[in-house]
């Protein structure tokens, strides 16, 4: 019987290595490994859970067993993969994105996000985003008028004022801040 695990801060590639890796030292190989969600093969007993539990911690990672919190890892995975990871389906409303990932009304998600994280989609879809537009700027191999395409903003001049609203500060003094002011996607 195929068991899915949901795991929370997984954010990126080499989380979900570090995760696959954590299961195949406990000998539990995985079928698949996404952001924040894993799949085995079996079912695991009450000390093989407690042992990945514990092994995944020391990693900064989670292990999740409450459903609703299972809902929001999967909904912020699903943004973070369509923010950092993905060229396509951007064009896609937000909404429907999330509904045809998740099979579920928007409403219903949309309302369970905001009680559990206190932010509503939207504004944590916006959040990525900039963190996304914070990275391309401190890589400097593309204008602000490629990031603004790249990510689908209608203009330069509205994606500047999203970022001013969010930092306090325009992209072109960001990019003159020396420090790294940039999130761990797993910290919005």
């Amino acid at each position: 019987m195929e068991t899915i695990l949901y795991i929370k801060n997984m954010v990126c590639d080499r989380c979900e290595m570090a995760v696959s890796q954590t299961l195949q030292n406990l000998s539990l190989h995985p079928l698949s490994v996404e952001l924040g969600e894993v799949h085995i093969s079996n079912t695991l007993t009450d000390e093989q859970k407690a042992t990945l539990r514990n092994r995944l911690e020391a990693l900064g990672f989670e292990l999740l067993d409450d459903r609703r919190q299972q809902t929001i890892e999967q909904i912020k995975s699903a943004i973070i993969k369509l923010v950092h990871y993905t060229d396509s389906n951007r064009n896609m409303n937000l909404s429907d994105y999330l509904a045809h990932q998740l099979h579920s009304d928007y409403s219903l998600l949309s309302k369970l996000f905001s009680e559990v994280t206190g932010l509503t989609i939207e504004r944590y879809y916006i959040m990525q985003r900039i963190e996304r537009v914070k990275e391309l700027i401190k890589y400097d191999q593309q204008s602000l008028t490629e990031i603004a395409n790249l990510l689908d903003y209608s203009s330069v001049a509205y994606l500047s004022s999203q970022f001013k609203s969010v930092t306090g500060m325009t992209p072109t003094q960001f990019k003159a801040l020396k420090k790294n002011t940039r999130k761990g996607l797993d910290k919005i």
